[in-house]
């Protein structure tokens, strides 16, 4: 190919490349540039390293690549706050769907005509369907990015759902809710995908508040299904028939759930820079091996300190979002669509607790470094394990006290899994993919531990146990060790964990470096 040739390849122009705010004409294969230049070439129009978009609505960091340095909620463009839009969205689907029929248990209780601990087996294996596929989409995000495995979860997590009212069993309901589970573990690519969009400084802020917004679907379904659609399909459209009403209801959470995949993989990208497989394609990203990926994170000793801390954060709130509506309907003799609606209170606080949570660690990180989130950390499950003790001794008193202590107990947990996922990018940055499915699966596994306590014991006593397994836990942030954590965020640093999904080598950007280049030829 000589180069005139190249030159006029170079000059193909696509419109839609950088201005698209909506979604029509905005599929992914219309901005793909299919050129590879000779070695020691350089593009004129790209430059010597491809990205997908040339300018971008947000200031970026270009040592940290091109990460956006701020969050503009009410921006859609893309990449990043075209990302950081749907990664909530997304894992606030997977909610809807994953928790659609929990404020329905007492219901689902009658038809069946099982008991307490069979509600609870089922429960169970819904937070356990999605522990294997936290661990195992970890490593396969550092490899393929968040935005296919997050559609062909939903996808996957939607089927089921939909496949709801086919259950006559507790055999049944409990395969069902394993399947329906595995839409949890949307919560890795929900995390990665901000981790990959903006920068150190300001990411603790950004996963927070895209995860705390996609937790909000456990409230949000708490209201929708048990509140609004239950009593809507039982009165008006089945004349009082709840078991018909609960046995639909779940096809409305599972037509967002399809819809919502189509989406993800038409409309996003996987990093500023553009998809995976492009980057790779013009080897401008290393191929990473997923077994290693994973051992890498694996063996860090800081991934299993924050899976434990994890699972008495997150683990808690998947707990309460199965076992809040019954607490309630039993304990103050609340009917179904009243007990939903009080059950809700713990998953709103997730609109602002989570993110509160992010935005401290980012402060306290900028103050006194990685040793501020640390102890931060400690502080907020010390509070929270607090006041889950408080909670476990309000059935005694009245309604209206145990759920202002209940809405303190929530803001806590909240917070602490943002402040847990301000860690996150820290402790080893080229496997974050790995270290997130890790440390979010602790979540699950915290989740089934606690779930076994209130199948096998009375609420109070429950809830105790929790609570001061989260105080115990809140002292194991003095032993994660983090290089460099004593001292407070500095650009090198900022490039160190910038390297946690597109491998760059730490002297690209140095002057001196790229004075020993021979200066490549401009086409």
């Amino acid at each position: 190919m000589d180069q005139n040739e190249i030159a006029a390849k170079t000059n193909i122009e696509s419109s839609s490349e950088t201005d698209s705010s909506s979604f029509e004409g905005d599929r992914n294969e219309g901005f793909e540039v299919e050129m590879e230049l000779p070695k020691g070439m350089v593009c004129k129009k790209y430059g010597e390293s491809w990205k997908k978009y040339q300018t971008y609505d947000l200031p970026v960091d270009e040592s940290q690549d091109d990460r956006a340095s701020r969050i503009k909620l009410c921006s859609f463009q893309r990449p990043h706050m075209r990302a950081f839009h749907f990664a909530w969205w997304s894992y606030h689907v997977a909610f809807l769907m994953w928790f659609s029929i929990s404020p329905l248990l007492y219901e689902v209780q009658e038809s069946l005509n099982i008991d307490k601990e069979q509600i609870w087996s089922s429960s169970i294996a819904a937070v356990s369907g999605t522990i294997v596929m936290r661990f195992v989409l970890g490593p396969f995000c550092d490899k393929f990015g968040s935005r296919i495995p997050m559609g062909v979860i939903l996808l996957i997590s939607a089927i089921p759902t939909a496949l709801t009212g086919l259950v006559h069993s507790v055999t049944g309901l409990c395969i069902l809710r394993f399947f329906i589970g595995i839409g949890g573990s949307t919560f890795v690519m929900c995390q990665y995908w901000t981790t990959t969009m903006f920068t150190k400084e300001c990411v603790g802020t950004a996963n927070a508040t895209v995860g705390g917004w996609g937790n909000l679907g456990g409230g949000i379904t708490q209201i929708l299904m048990g509140s609004i659609l239950f009593p809507i399909f039982k009165d008006h459209v089945y004349g009082g028939d709840s078991n018909k009403a609960w046995r639909t209801v779940c096809v409305f959470p599972a037509l967002l759930g399809l819809i919502t995949a189509y989406c993800v993989i038409q409309y996003t990208d996987d990093s500023p820079k553009g998809n995976y497989s492009k980057l790779k394609k013009i080897q401008k990203m290393d191929k990473v091996d997923v077994g290693k990926s994973f051992m890498d994170g694996a063996r860090n000793l800081n991934t299993w300190l924050l899976f434990v801390q994890y699972a008495c954060c997150f683990g808690v709130e998947i707990t309460m979002n199965n076992a809040a509506a019954l607490y309630f309907r039993d304990e103050f003799a609340l009917r179904t669509e009243h007990a939903a609606a009080v059950a809700s209170v713990f998953g709103w606080m997730n609109l602002f607790a989570r993110g509160t949570g992010g935005w401290i660690s980012d402060v306290a990180n900028r103050q006194w470094g990685t040793t501020g989130r640390l102890g931060w950390q400690s502080l907020v499950l010390l509070l929270e394990g607090t006041m889950v003790v408080v909670f476990a001794n309000c059935a005694n008193h009245s309604l209206a006290s145990s759920i202002v202590v209940l809405v303190f107990f929530s803001i806590f947990v909240q917070a602490a899994e943002g402040s847990t996922y301000g860690i996150v990018p820290y402790v080893n940055p080229k496997v974050t993919g790995s270290i997130s499915g890790i440390v979010g699966a602790g979540g699950n596994v915290g989740s089934v531990v606690f779930s076994l306590l209130f199948r096998q014991l009375d609420s109070k006593t429950a809830f105790t146990i929790m609570g001061s397994t989260i105080i115990l836990t809140s002292v194991l942030s003095i032993f994660i060790r983090i290089p460099g954590q004593q001292q407070t965020t500095t650009a090198a640093e900022a490039g160190l964990v910038a390297g946690c999904c597109c491998n760059k080598k730490p002297h690209d950007d140095d002057p001196a470096k790229r004075e020993e280049k021979a200066p490549p030829q401009t086409v």
